[in-house]
This record gives structure tokens, sequence and C-alpha cells, in this order.
């Protein structure tokens, strides 16, 4: 599936992470906040934020595997916030915009979102309906030329230095469960428009470089020429591009679980205990040989589920076998290597013990494991009839 122009953009992505990102990632992590206008213009000036996108608006215009490189390519950074973060501009908060936006919306906040100028925001999850998108309540009402938004989002991705969101909210009555899917719609929201808050930074477990905001909205106006395609096809368009962020997601965390497996390595290799070197054990043999195989698994199943998206077909199957195999993996993989990394493992300044914190979110954002759970079991048609 690779080719010499997959290799151009992994080489031009890890040399750029190599020398304007790592450097800083220390900081970034104790600062809780790196600067996403710059890096994402640095980005932008590679046209590396619109792989997928057309070109008349700045993009390459090229197929997804080029994307899965790109993802792939992210896990180099030695943390997975800003990972994250450049995922939200590219796959979850874009597609649908790119898909299906005006000419006039496309030119107003797609084409600066590729040219790495404005830094974009997905708001689905509210903080009674997070894997649930269709429990949400956020609701924007006609008014005019206008809608008028009240609501509120939660763990927004960019949240305070974003310049727009893509927001998924209520713009018809719910009469029914099956009404609570053609009730929705996609409007980009400029973030410094009258009656947005977004103040309230939250305190994360891990990926700490990345901002995450809570966002409230008391009667936000914004013209009704920012609904993204049809009104009350929001929630279709938010499945649709869901695949590719499980996708992204999926492939942006090989490589980091491939640093942490060949650090345990070198480490255990040097590291003596009881006399000889605690890879010298046959159980931490067995272990990372079984661990180095689940990853070639993940690796090759979120290849065939790329490839697929790229033929045409329907991958809802197994993108969301992707995105579980890869986010449980990096819990066991990143879990089990601290272990035999000991005491230093557990040091602050540790690769591994990053990762342990930064990955475990990838079990719960862009779908839970139970949703893909959810999701497989009813692709394969495993509920009674």
């Amino acid at each position: 599936m690779f080719t010499h122009e997959h290799d151009e953009i992994r080489r031009t992505t890890e040399r750029y992470i190599e020398e304007q990102v790592n450097p800083h990632v220390r900081e970034w992590e104790q600062a809780g906040l790196f600067p996403a206008h710059e890096l994402f213009k640095g980005l932008g000036d590679l046209g590396l934020l619109g792989i997928t996108k057309p070109e008349e608006y700045g993009g390459l215009g090229l197929d997804y595997s080029y994307q899965l490189a790109f993802a792939q390519s992210l896990g180099r950074m030695t943390c997975g916030g800003i990972p994250m973060a450049v995922g939200v501009q590219t796959d979850m908060a874009t597609p649908a915009l790119a898909r299906y936006g005006s000419e006039a919306l496309k030119r107003e906040f797609l084409a600066p979102a590729i040219a790495g100028d404005q830094v974009a925001c997905i708001g689905v999850s509210e903080p009674g309906a997070g894997s649930d998108v269709a429990g949400i309540t956020t609701t924007a009402k006609r008014d005019g030329d206008d809608y008028v938004i009240n609501g509120q989002k939660m763990w927004i991705t960019n949240g305070t230095q974003g310049d727009w969101i893509c927001l998924l909210c209520v713009t018809g009555g719910v009469s029914d469960d099956k009404a609570k899917h053609r009730n929705k719609s996609l409007i980009v929201v400029p973030l410094d428009a009258p009656g947005v808050n977004r103040e309230t930074k939250l305190d994360k477990l891990g990926q700490r470089s990345s901002d995450t905001a809570i966002i409230f909205f008391d009667n936000v106006r914004v013209p009704a020429r920012n609904l993204i395609g049809e009104e009350g096809q929001g929630f279709s368009y938010q499945m649709q591009q869901f695949q590719e962020e499980r996708l992204f997601l999926a492939a942006s965390i090989l490589e980091a679980m491939q640093r942490v497996f060949d650090d345990t390595v070198a480490y255990t290799r040097e590291r003596k205990a009881f006399g000889q070197g605690v890879i010298d054990n046959q159980y931490v043999q067995f272990t990372l040989a079984e661990l180095a195989t689940e990853l070639e698994a993940a690796r090759a199943l979120t290849y065939q589920a790329t490839a697929d998206l790229v033929d045409g077909r329907d991958v809802t199957l197994n993108a969301s076998m992707a995105k579980l195999k890869t986010s449980r993996l990096a819990r066991q993989l990143t879990d089990t290597c601290l272990q035999f990394w000991g005491g230093q493992g557990y040091m602050a300044e540790s690769t591994t013990a990053q990762f342990y914190r930064d990955l475990r979110l990838h079990s719960i954002g862009g779908g839970a494991d139970e949703v893909m759970l959810s999701i497989i079991a009813k692709r394969l048609e495993l509920r009674s009839r």
C-alpha cells in the first residue's frame, strides 16, 4: 500500500516532529498547553493538514492511505496529547465540512484550517452524552437568518485555543427514539462569538500538553449559512466522519507503542536483577514476544481497514475493530512494559510513564471500547433475532 510518496510524507512529518515538537514536549506538558497556532501553521505550511482534502482549498487531494502514513508518523511525538489535537483538526472537525459544506463555508473555515491559520474543534460530547451521540441536548433554534445556540460541550480538545468549532446540536423537536437521528445538524460556530464561554480548562490525568475545555453557549447567534449540508443530517454526517476518526486514532498510537516496546527491550537487556539481565527471564521474553505479536496484528488490522476505505468499501466493522484493538493493546502494553521498568518506569520523565498516562484515553475518546464492542456485535449479527 505504501509508495515513495507515502515515505516522503513520513519523512517530512518526522523531521518536523524532531525539530519543532519533541524538544519542547516536557515544557508544554508542565505548562498544560502547547502553542497550537504556531505548531499547526508549521504543519500547514508543509501541506500536512489537508492531505485528503480537495486541492481547491489548499489540500493535497490524496487518498486516506497517505493520511494513515501521516497519522502513524505523529506517533513519533514523545507525548499523546499533540497527535490527538492534530487529529481533531484533520479527521474530526473538518471531514464533514469538506464533504458537505457550502463553497462559502469551505472558503471561510476549511481553507484556513488546512493552511494552519485557524485551529478547529469538534463539539459532540456533553456532560450527559459522551458515547451516546444521539443523547445530546445542545440546541440551535432558527431565528430569521440566524441560529441561536444554547447548551454546553464537554472535553473539547483545542477548546481554549480554537478559532471555530464544528458543533453537533439539536435543530428539531424530538418525538421518539428514531427522531433523535433526524433532528441534529452540524453548524460551524466561531469561538469568539458573543455568548461563548470557554474559560474552564480541564485538568486531565494524561495528554496534558493538549488543552481541553468545557464550552458554554448562551444565546450564541451564528448565520444560518454556517449550517453544514442539510438540516437534520448532522447525526449521519457525524457517523460518517467517525470512521476516519477511528482509523486516525488507531494509526496514531502504533509508533508510540512500538517506541515503548523497543525502549523496554533495551532497558531489560541492561537492567540486572538476581544476577542476570531481566530479559533473560523466560517470562519476560515470552511476554514481550506476545506483545510484539499483538502489536503487529493491530498494525495489520489498521492497514487493512485503511485499504478497504481507499477501495470504497464500508469500513464500519474494521475501523471499529482497529480502534478497539489498538486502544486495548495500548493499555496492556504500556502497563506491562512499565512493570518491567520497575521504579524507573514510574518516574515522570519516563517515556513509558508518559504513554501509560496518555494512551489510556484511547479506550474512552472517539467512542469508548464498549461502543466499539456494540458496533462489532451488531455488524456480526450476534444478537438473537
